[in-house]
């Protein structure tokens, strides 16, 4: 996935309210519930489904490592979708999400303004409208290049406009060469 992707994944997951299953054999059989049965799991994971059924009767104890972040991956996406539905809706009704970011941030603006791109390390809150825009994008499958752009302009409002209170003539956003990114509802 991408780095923001994972940023707003990550932001829903403090929202769980019971830890995920940690070890192979809760998360196997988890998996085999949610998905109706070991060939689905087996397809998803690309495994064999005996490798899977093995799992779930804890024959097979510890994953490989890169089979490990496959599973965790998948069942993290799938634990508690009321909640994570939840935490998504507040944050794009009512909440907004806060964001905090090192990275390289400039703008386009008329002649005679400092424009220069420079590394920025911002803590800011976002708009419920953004929030809502990142969510969909998300959920919708956009690549990180979408959701970078959704970012900048959320930056733009926030951070150089405030709000429409200044840098009204600010064409656009710059934000690249991200360092660090965290969101939180």
């Amino acid at each position: 996935m991408s780095l923001i992707g994972d940023g707003l994944e990550k932001a829903v997951q403090k929202a769980f309210t019971r830890p995920a299953p940690k070890n192979a054999g809760p998360q196997m059989r988890y998996l085999v519930k949610q998905l109706g049965g070991t060939k689905a799991v087996a397809q998803m994971l690309r495994v064999s489904q005996r490798t899977v059924e093995r799992y779930v009767k804890d024959q097979i104890k510890k994953p490989r490592p890169a089979l490990a972040a496959r599973i965790d991956r998948e069942v993290k996406k799938r634990w508690q979708p009321q909640i994570r539905a939840k935490a998504k809706a507040k944050a794009a009704s009512t909440g907004g999400i806060i964001i905090d970011t090192r990275a390289r941030l400039g703008y386009t603006a008329p002649i005679g303004s400092t424009d220069q791109d420079r590394i920025r390390h911002l803590t800011l809150a976002l708009p419920p409208i953004y929030a809502a825009r990142l969510f969909d994008a998300q959920e919708q499958g956009a690549s990180d290049a979408r959701l970078q752009e959704i970012t900048a302009e959320a930056l733009k409002e926030v951070y150089f406009q405030d709000g429409g209170r200044r840098a009204g003539s600010l064409d656009e956003v710059r934000f690249t060469d991200l360092e660090h990114l965290e969101f939180d509802l």
